[in-house]
Order: C-alpha cells, then structure tokens, then sequence
C-alpha cells in the first residue's frame, strides 16, 4: 500500500477498527477515510454506492459488523443476520464495481463448527454444524468469506479473509449484556469491587476455554497480511494458546483488585467448549503476536478506567463495529 493511497476503514469506531486505524497512523499513512453509523449507514444500498462512487478508495479494511456476545447472538438473531449480510453485500460489491485495489475482510472464528477438532485449521470450515447460540452472526460472515472468495474467482479481485480469535482490548464493549466474556467481566468484577460485593457470578461451569489477543496485536497482523498476502481461503489471527474461563476470571480479578469469592452459575450454557485457533498459517509467514494475557488484561483494564472517567459508564451496547 502507498503512504498517500486512499484506504477506507469500515468500522473505524469499533474496537478493532480503531485499532488498524491507530496502526495505519502510526505507519504513516495520510489518507484513511472513515465514516460512523450516522453519516453512513453500511446496511443501506443507496449510501454505500454513493459513498464509494463519491471517495473511490484504493484498498478496504472490512471491520464493520453487528456484534455482540452469547445473550445479544441468541436474542437477536434475525438482526445478526440481515444486518450483516446486508453490510457485506454492499461493501464487497461497490468495492468491486469501484476498483477497489485489494479489501480484507475480517471474520470470527465461531464461522468453525462447534466440535471441530482442536486447535481449529482453516480447513474445517463447513466440516459440521454450528455453534447454535450465535449461528446466524457465523453464517453471515460465512457468507463474507465466500463472497470474497468468487469475487476473486470471477472478477479476479484481490479479496482476502482473516479469521481473529477472541479479542479485546483499547474501545472494547462492555455493556452488560451485549458484551463478550473478557470485557463483561472487566466490569463484573470492577462494579463488584466498587459495590463492595461478596461474590461475582460468572455464567456456565468456567470449564469452557478460549483464546485471547489484543486488539493492536490484530491490527499489526492485518496490516503485515494486507502487505504480504494474497490469497484465496482465510488465515486465522490468534496467539495459538487458550485458557479456561475459570482461570481468566481469576487473572481478571487480581488486575482489577477484587478481593471476593467468584461463583459460578452451571444453569447458564457454556457455549463452545473450546475454540482453539490454529496460528501455523500465520506463523509460517512471518507474524507472531507480542502481548501476553496478563499484560493486555491490565491494559484493557485502565482503558476500562479512563472510559469509565469520561463517558459515566455510558459504555457502549450492541451496535455496528
């Protein structure tokens, strides 16, 4: 990419948007365009094309998306659905018909079926049935790598698709409801330890395990694989180990200072029982994560601070990312 080419960032207000958008800063980079939800609405037809017809950007990173955690996939799944096959659609097809130069579009790694054998290879996507708490959010972003994918093969557009595991970190979501595990219990045991509370609750058994990086951590990678990579298929973005909740819960707790009991509500679903990525494909091109779990958490924790201080805990709620 050239320091003055024109690059959109779709999603720049999300967490991972905001971090490419950091990174392409940092590297020097003086022509990123960006719009939010108000001024751009992705799920409409009509905007985007006028958008795309109007700015013409050379390269597209794709990190808009309706997201959220297990309670606001399974309670919204119609919106999960068209929302985001909607913002796919037309972002992928305008930066077709516009000549967009080369767009990375970014996936999750729940696109994997729920007892894939781990650590999860790009090749079992489509191998069995899906988690069923957020399949409407996978299917589309299923849908987004395919989509990518026959663009390339009928169109011959440099389309690619990468596949972050778990993350979190700077500008993260921690309503209460809508928010993945790691920042709901951010600020599960935050309000616990200001409330003085005895106990903190966490959903499922704790037995499930996932995997973690930190959201600049994902920038660095998509930035080094919009340089270095142009293939078909995905590649996952991961740091290639996991960890038990129950034992993040207790790596959360001592970042945050509580000196409490945690409890655990076995009525409440687990989710996956484990989502393991497999970063070989990744590693074997040369990129390699730099922030470790401990470390990020303590990060995202004071991020969680500094919000806290200037939005009154007015911390985000399902939206486009």
């Amino acid at each position: 990419m050239e320091k003055e080419a024109k690059i959109y960032i779709a999603g720049h207000r999300g967490m991972v948007g905001s971090a490419i958008h950091r990174k392409l800063v940092k590297e020097g980079f003086t022509n990123v365009i960006t719009r939010n939800s108000k001024t751009l609405d992705l799920r409409d037809q009509q905007q985007v094309a006028d958008f795309f017809a109007a700015e013409k950007p050379d390269y597209v990173f794709f990190a808009a998306a309706k997201v959220g955690g297990i309670v606001a996939n399974n309670t919204y799944r119609a919106d999960f659905l068209y929302d985001n096959l909607q913002i796919q659609n037309n972002v992928i097809h305008q930066s077709y018909l516009n000549k967009v130069k080369k767009l990375m579009f970014l996936g999750s790694s729940c696109i994997y079926p729920k007892m894939a054998p781990q650590p999860l290879k790009e090749d079992y996507l489509l191998t069995g049935p899906l988690e069923p708490t957020n399949e409407p959010y996978a299917i589309a972003k299923i849908a987004g790598i395919k989509m990518c994918d026959a663009y390339r093969a009928q169109y011959g557009c440099n389309y690619i698709s990468v596949m972050p595991t778990n993350l979190y970190g700077y500008n993260d979501n921690y309503h209460p409801q809508n928010s993945h595990v790691l920042p709901a219990l951010i600020r599960k045991f935050h309000e616990a330890k200001t409330e003085g509370s005895a106990a903190v609750t966490i959903w499922g058994t704790g037995l499930p395990k996932r995997e973690f990086l930190f959201a600049d951590d994902l920038a660095e990678a998509c930035y080094y694989l919009m340089l270095n990579y142009n293939e078909a298929g995905i590649v996952n973005i991961g740091t290639g180990k996991d960890i038990a909740i129950s034992d993040l819960a207790l790596l959360i707790k001592d970042a945050v200072g509580y000196t409490g009991n945690i409890s655990f509500d076995t009525s409440k679903p687990d989710g996956t029982p484990r989502k393991l990525m497999d970063v070989s494909k990744l590693h074997t091109r040369g990129w390699k994560h730099s922030v470790n779990l401990n470390d990020g958490i303590r990060l995202a924790y004071q991020d969680f601070l500094s919000r806290i201080k200037v939005n009154h805990v007015e911390i985000n709620s399902v939206n486009q990312h």
